[in-house]
């Protein structure tokens, strides 16, 4: 069991494999918005957006999960001391309050919509014929934005793994690949 948790000098593969998939993911969904901005209600947005109902639910989960494994491997996880690391965990607290927010608050506004919702054929929500508006309300004023906000954050993430290794010569990547 010892070999499928988090150490302090790395993360075990259970983490690792939560975040890769879940970049992976991301990555497609990150695609798809863009593509829609970009180009507008096409077939290749078509293609990429059909699954993106499902792909959000799968990532909701997926965060969820990750969560709560890695709050079960505190203790053990890599540490991230001073100034710096205060700043990296501030980073990841709100990569992670945006990754339950912006599904979050579209699964709100689906059942709100009353429209039925079934990821993988598994019914969640019903069909209803009343609308509930104030289920919505936050869905459709924050869903789009948040979400571009959190590719944002995402992305900075990115950014930062890169300079720890470029220029302080920090390889914090070695520790979740």
């Amino acid at each position: 069991m010892a070999r499928w948790l988090d150490t302090p000098e790395r993360y075990g593969p259970v983490s690792r494999g939560f975040h890769w998939l879940m970049a992976a993911l991301f990555a497609w969904q990150f695609t798809g918005a863009l593509l829609y901005v970009g180009i507008g209600d096409t077939a290749l947005t078509r293609f990429v957006g059909s699954s993106h109902f499902t792909l959000g639910f799968t990532l909701f989960v997926l965060v969820l999960l990750r969560g709560a494994w890695g709050l079960a491997n505190l203790r053990r996880r890599p540490p991230h001391p001073g100034r710096a690391g205060r700043a990296a965990v501030a980073g990841h607290a709100l990569i992670y309050a945006l990754m339950v927010i912006v599904p979050g608050i579209s699964l709100l506004r689906q059942y709100g919509s009353g429209k039925g919702f079934s990821p993988y054929g598994i019914p969640l929500m019903p069909v209803r014929d009343e609308k509930i508006a104030w289920m919505m309300i936050p869905g459709d004023l924050f869903h789009y934005w948040l979400g571009f906000v959190l590719m944002a954050v995402v992305l900075g993430h990115v950014v930062m793994s890169v300079l720890h290794r470029v220029l302080w010569k920090e390889d914090v990547l070695a520790r979740m690949a």
